[in-house]
């Protein structure tokens, strides 16, 4: 019988575990089937009806359903008011970018444009039989029930989602399925049924990520988002602060440009959407989400908060510290009173939750582990400091007895979970850039199968989530900047979790089941006894084009596992910065590539112990020599930075290799460290945002 630390979130989807998709060596579901299931047999599909498809929504859904449903050949009906915007034009640059310009004008062609009058259905659209509707109307209650009453009225079996950003399914009569912005390449959509059902499960199958939500107004990430913007113009009303400087702000403390973001979306459709999900989350919660008068007033106008040609004062200024205070509690104190809200009601599993705000409304970290980072009393604190500045916030929707229970697993393990079935142990990451939330859970989740007596494991995404693993979230190194010790704490103890892969275990295998591994993710993954990969899933090692100095081992460890033939493969991956294919890696940085379901199979029999494994390529522990310095035929260095960031590679790899394994690993995390204080790194793309994130 497999135990699990906390229920995984491909669960909440009604697929099962991580640990059955390895033992089963294949997906819980596959889209063939499902498209059968919602659309009907091959030669007999019904149809996919998007309404208001040429607005931004609609427009967006519309090309991301589309591209992913033709090659099933399943129609795509975009239905709209006659006279409404050409949204789906705009759309085709895009997908020209994505599949060339004969895929794209497949996709467009597969794409039948209708009208109506808003209140009848074309006749024509019987003939294409609608299997599935996703509405995408205004939103305006009583216009979207009469819209699905029409459907019903012709289409009694049809399946019906509504994109709404605030109505609740109680309220609507259908199910929801609310998108992210940017609409046609956000893949997650906040999703609220009773159960997991066929479309959704499609949805997830045709590699989009639902995210199961409960059924409350405006779901989760409007109330991040709007929530946000909602403390963003109250600090605006007590200190009259213009909107970009608190925009900055924002920024710099949690994440999001709120204002920015309402004009790139287009203020007049966005202010309208934040004004209303605040208006209606009023009434049952109270003033803590009462929208502003600015807010209404810009609500009727479409105004922006950013003026036409805006450019920020050539003097800008700090605050002080308590100023800073002051509105670091305007902010957080109603962002964790809402928090508390979304625990309260239980509106989706702690992980689900927390990738919302991440992954939809950009928080740097989700607001969970915001709240886990300052701890119950600060979060208590915080909130009443607020209620103090507003205590018209105070009389409902807080429920500080939440934030009591921050020793279980749910809220200490919001990005890694673990899985075993009393032999092998799955753990899967589900946030694509490494930090040291990730870190401090993947230590957990080790002591966790170490405690169980599990000596075989599997590394790998969540296969929900996160679907890629792009590296190190680079906002961790800000403090290292300015602080040489903070890059060698961080170099120092991620490089010592990656070990415990290497050290702790009978056997480790790494698995890459998504379409990139970069960075600090693969430096971590090659920690693994094995590293298998899926065909067509790109490895590399960009940071010398950041430039930042691998910190977690990528200097010493793939030359100490590969042949010394091949050691000017992995300095060319090294000083290049440029991926490379999965198969082209083979033997010299992975072990293995196939198929998914080869993939996974081999991983299994690897983890397990079954015959049919690999030899395990050894790790030389000693000092390497002969180590290349450069590579004949690599491109020179463009310019003093890049120079600089070859030199500095070229140094840490002579050290780390020119030691034993037990000495490098101090001694990379220095080189790693010394490097992120120079100008060089300073200058590069991490300075950069440093610059434009915290240097306010």
């Amino acid at each position: 019988m497999s135990e699990t630390m906390r229920e995984p979130t491909l669960q909440t989807l009604g697929l099962g575990t991580v640990l059955d998709v390895f033992k089963n060596g294949r997906l819980p579901a596959n889209p063939a089937g499902l498209v059968d299931e919602v659309f009907g047999n091959s030669g007999k599909r019904g149809s996919l009806v998007i309404s208001g498809a040429s607005g931004i929504v609609g427009a967006g859904k519309t090309m991301q359903l589309g591209s992913r449903l033709h090659p099933y050949g399943v129609p795509v009906v975009a239905l709209d008011l006659p006279g409404a915007p050409d949204g789906l034009g705009a759309q085709y640059p895009g997908l020209v970018q994505a599949f060339g310009k004969e895929g794209a004008d497949s996709v467009m062609a597969s794409i039948i444009r209708m009208s109506y009058d808003g209140k009848s259905l074309p006749d024509e659209l019987k003939e294409l039989r609608p299997r599935f509707l996703l509405e995408a109307i205004p939103e305006i209650l009583d216009i979207k029930k009469a819209h699905y009453q029409v459907f019903r009225d012709s289409f009694p079996d049809i399946a019906i989602r509504s994109v709404t950003s605030g109505f609740p399914s109680s309220e609507l009569g259908v199910g929801i399925a609310h998108p992210a912005f940017p609409h046609e390449i956000n893949k997650i959509w906040e999703v609220v049924e009773p159960e997991p059902s066929d479309v959704t499960q499609l949805l997830w199958a045709l590699g989009l990520i639902p995210v199961p939500v409960s059924d409350h107004w405006s779901f989760v990430l409007d109330v991040l988002f709007c929530g946000i913007t909602l403390a963003g113009l109250r600090y605006h009303e007590a200190s009259n602060m213009p909107f970009w400087k608190i925009d900055k702000l924002v920024r710099k403390g949690v994440g999001p440009n709120p204002f920015r973001a309402h004009d790139v979306i287009g203020a007049q459709g966005a202010n309208f959407l934040t004004w209303s999900c605040l208006h209606h989350l009023s009434g049952p919660y109270g003033k803590v989400f009462e929208p502003t008068t600015e807010l209404t007033v810009r609500k009727e106008t479409g105004q922006t908060w950013y003026p036409p040609n805006h450019f920020r004062p050539l003097v800008d200024w700090k605050l002080g510290e308590d100023e800073n205070e002051v509105f670091r509690t305007w902010i957080l104190g109603p962002v964790f009173q809402m928090t508390s809200l979304l625990v309260h009601e239980s509106r989706g599993h702690f992980a689900n939750l927390n990738a919302i705000g991440e992954l939809c409304a950009q928080f740097r970290k989700g607001v969970l582990a915001m709240a886990r980072e300052a701890g119950a009393d600060s979060v208590v604190g915080t909130v009443e400091a607020y209620h103090a500045l507003h205590p018209e916030a105070a009389g409902s929707a807080w429920h500080p007895e939440v934030f009591a229970d921050m020793g279980s697993h749910e809220w200490q393990q919001l990005y890694v979970n673990a899985e075993h079935d009393g032999e092998v142990g799955v753990i899967t990451i589900s946030r694509e850039s490494y930090n040291g939330d990730v870190d401090a859970e993947l230590n957990r989740a080790v002591d966790w199968l170490k405690g169980a007596g599990i000596d075989r494991v599997i590394l790998t995404g969540d296969f929900h989530l996160s679907t890629q693993m792009i590296g190190a979230d680079v906002s961790e190194f800000f403090p290292a900047i300015e602080e040489e010790e903070e890059g060698f704490r961080i170099s120092s103890g991620w490089s010592r979790t990656a070990r415990r892969l290497d050290e702790e275990f009978q056997v480790s295998v790494g698995v890459v089941n998504g379409k990139r591994c970069l960075g600090g993710m693969l430096e971590l993954l090659m920690h693994c006894h094995y590293l298998v990969a899926v065909d067509g899933a790109q490895m590399g090692m960009p940071e010398v084009t950041l430039p930042v100095v691998p910190g977690m081992e990528g200097c010493h460890w793939p030359f100490r596992k590969a042949g010394a033939d091949d050691w000017g493969k992995v300095l060319t991956l090294l000083l290049g910065g440029r991926a490379v294919r999965a198969k082209d890696a083979v033997g010299w940085l992975i072990d293995y590539t196939g198929s998914l379901e080869d993939t996974l199979g081999m991983a299994w029999t690897l983890a397990s112990g079954a015959e049919g494994g690999l030899p395990r390529r050894a790790l030389a522990d000693g000092v390497l020599t002969g180590v290349p310095t450069d590579v004949p035929g690599l491109a020179e260095a463009d310019g003093e930075m890049a120079r600089a960031a070859r030199t500095a590679f070229v140094e840490c790899i002579q050290g780390a290799c020119g030691s034993t394994l037990s000495e490098a690993l101090e001694l990379q995390a220095r080189h790693s460290a010394a490097f992120m204080t120079s100008k060089a790194c300073k200058r590069g793309e991490i300075g950069g945002q440093y610059r434009k994130t915290m240097m306010v």
